[in-house]
């Protein structure tokens, strides 16, 4: 347990982080999840529109450190696999 009101205050700090990048990481996970079922499904136009949510959602978690860089870029080359895949089938 914290002891001074410094330790105190940062405490509380990382609570709130913790909760915004467990959000984060999780729309990161559900909307790479979106993709794939997209792709299974083979609708086009809902894929295009996954890729792009799922593109967005590893940039905007790479930005702000919750993934690293080299995360954030394999998991996009990963939903362009899975996106290509899915065009094709």
């Amino acid at each position: 347990m914290p002891n001074n009101k410094s330790a105190k205050k940062r405490v509380r700090q990382d609570a709130k982080k913790r909760l915004l990048n467990r959000t984060k990481s999780s729309a990161v996970r559900t909307a790479m999840r979106r993709v794939r079922e997209a792709a299974t499904e083979g609708d086009e136009k809902a894929l295009e529109a996954a890729v792009s949510h799922a593109y967005k959602r590893i940039d905007k978690a790479a930005k702000t450190n919750v993934l690293h860089a080299n995360t954030a870029a394999r998991r996009k080359a990963l939903v362009a696999r899975q996106a290509a895949a899915g065009k094709s089938a």
